[in-house]
């Protein structure tokens, strides 16, 4: 009688250990799944804010005070309104990118390389700032496990660009389980070396989606530098009008 009990005892372990593996595989989230709800809450038709950026950099802090406005991924719109940059603008339409200077009363188009540099200051280059454009549609995800990310449950996926045109062909992002926030973010160049970090610093919940409205960016190419952007008084997907965006509003 034991020995006939004995085989049936492992089968059932042997059963159960396999039942346990099936159920832990069936909750891992669909890494393509998992990247559209985060485009879901933060890609938008159009916004509109006002801006802070402190920057700090080699020991000192500078800070920038903005109006924003964007629609889609090709127009935006951006002010500067704190006293040592007072009246520069950033105008993106089509594709192209203007910035104004008060001081000399001339319109510079930036392109090419000149993107991927410094905005004023900041550890954002000019294509971070302006980006908005689907992630899901740029980049493939794996998903490559789970930790725990100060006390936050969080999915990780590394992201592989599709094109490559891409500023960051790997990312590497940290996405809360709970509520899908994007609470950590590496930039990687196609060498492997990294780039850029994003950390989330805090969430507003507008229109039924939670949109960061406060984050930390590090440049790891300088040394002793970060930038904090908070976004106050944001609309999201209201209509802007199309003048917003002319050259005629860039250069009044």
């Amino acid at each position: 009688m034991k020995t006939f009990l004995r085989p049936i005892f492992f089968c059932c372990i042997f059963f159960a250990i396999n039942l346990m593996l099936v159920v832990a595989q069936n909750n891992k989230p669909d890494p393509m799944q998992l990247l559209t709800k985060v485009d879901s809450n933060e890609v938008f038709n159009s916004i509109q804010y006002t801006g802070k950026m402190v920057i700090e950099y080699q020991g000192k802090k500078f800070v920038k005070i903005f109006k924003a406005q964007s629609k889609g991924s090709n127009y935006s719109f951006v002010e500067f309104l704190n006293n040592e940059d007072k009246g520069t603008k950033y105008l993106k339409r089509e594709g192209r990118l203007y910035v104004y200077s008060p001081d000399t009363e001339s319109v510079m188009l930036i392109s090419g390389h000149m993107l991927k540099e410094s905005m004023m200051g900041s550890d954002m280059s000019y294509e971070d700032t302006i980006e908005n454009e689907k992630l899901s549609v740029r980049y493939t995800p794996v998903l490559l496990g789970k930790e725990v990310l100060e006390d936050r449950e969080a999915w990780i996926l590394e992201l592989s660009a599709k094109k490559k045109t891409e500023s960051y062909p790997k990312q590497k992002m940290w996405i809360d389980v709970q509520t899908s926030d994007v609470l950590k973010t590496e930039l990687y160049a196609l060498s492997g070396a990294k780039l850029k970090e994003y950390k989330l610093l805090q969430v507003k919940v507008i229109n039924g989606r939670r949109f960061p409205v406060e984050f930390e960016m590090k440049d790891l190419l300088r040394k002793g530098s970060r930038t904090i952007l908070t976004m106050t008084d944001v609309v999201l997907d209201e209509p802007i009008a199309d003048s917003v965006f002319s050259m005629g509003n860039l250069e009044r």
